[in-house]
């Protein structure tokens, strides 16, 4: 049985419940609603209703969790087409908070019915069905994405969702990123919770393009990245446009990325590294564009 004295269920507004990380001093997610984030930051904004209707969805999970972020991806998929095969690789450091999901019974509150599947998934880290194939990579996701790459695994959606940069930097990286990046198909879609500039400006590193998503129970939008289209036509869909204040953000000390060359540094070292470029840098202060933008 998992160790459930860490992980005590908290509700969120929309009915669902999340859990409290101590390591990571936050919630896995807002208080606006743990479902409706998971659908509107990561199923949606990909859109998975749409890729659903070819047959066949991958998807890769980095950070997957309590397995909400899957959990919305499979509903969305099968109510669109019930007969569409999918493919998850899922990427995740305790393989306790899954379990522990499953223990407390946090999917009696989406009315969700595949509870199976994802206990299966929980505690055998793989399953297999008929329209469905689906392992969990337990451990470091910076050496689990290269196992992922290696495989030759090309993602139509990828949900990237560790906790906040300041308390996990070593899954914001340029260097994470552009492995991440090399497992998204070339008309695929990732989506993440987080519009930080330093992120933002690691995906770019990564040759992808990015847009804003909606909001979700913050006043801050997510963010939506992609490939370049690479003619005409491309079947990949355009992306929603940054603001200009977003756009200028980039330009700001703020957007100067988490570096991690070896792909093996601490938290620590890895924040430490970027203080150190941040007061070196003759780029505006973020200050300064609040002040600008009036934020």
């Amino acid at each position: 049985m998992p160790n459930l004295e860490k992980f005590t269920p908290q509700k969120t507004k929309d009915g669902s419940f999340t859990f409290f990380s101590p390591e990571f001093n936050e919630t896995f997610h807002s208080h606006y609603g743990a479902k409706q984030e998971s659908l509107f930051k990561f199923a949606v904004p990909t859109q998975l209703a749409t890729l659903a209707k070819k047959g066949t969805v991958q998807l890769l999970d980095v950070c997957y969790g309590l397995g909400y972020n899957t959990a919305a991806a499979l509903q969305t998929i099968w109510e669109a087409n019930p007969s569409c095969h999918v493919e998850i690789i899922g990427l995740e450091l305790n393989p306790v908070v899954p379990q522990a999901a499953i223990t407390h019974h946090l999917f009696d509150s989406w009315n969700y019915d595949c509870p199976d599947i994802l206990t299966q998934i929980a505690f055998e880290h793989q399953i297999q069905t008929d329209h469905l194939q689906a392992k969990l990579l337990i451990g470091d996701a910076r050496s689990s994405i290269l196992q992922v790459h290696q495989s030759g695994f090309q993602a139509d959606a990828i949900f990237l969702d560790p906790f906040s940069p300041p308390r996990c930097p070593q899954l914001w990286t340029v260097e994470f990123i552009q492995k991440i990046a090399q497992c998204l198909h070339q008309n695929g879609s990732l989506a993440t919770y987080s519009c930080a500039a330093a992120v933002r400006t690691a995906l770019l590193s990564a040759g992808l393009i990015i847009g804003s998503t909606s909001p979700v129970g913050r006043r801050t939008p997510g963010t939506i990245a992609a490939h370049p289209p690479t003619d005409a036509n491309s079947t990949q869909p355009s992306l929603p446009r940054i603001s200009p204040a977003e756009a200028e953000h980039l330009l700001t000390r703020a957007a100067i990325p988490y570096r991690d060359p070896y792909l093996s540094d601490s938290a620590e070292i890895i924040l430490k590294r970027r203080q150190q470029e941040v007061q070196s840098s003759v780029l505006e202060s973020t200050s300064q564009w609040r002040k600008r933008w009036k934020r």
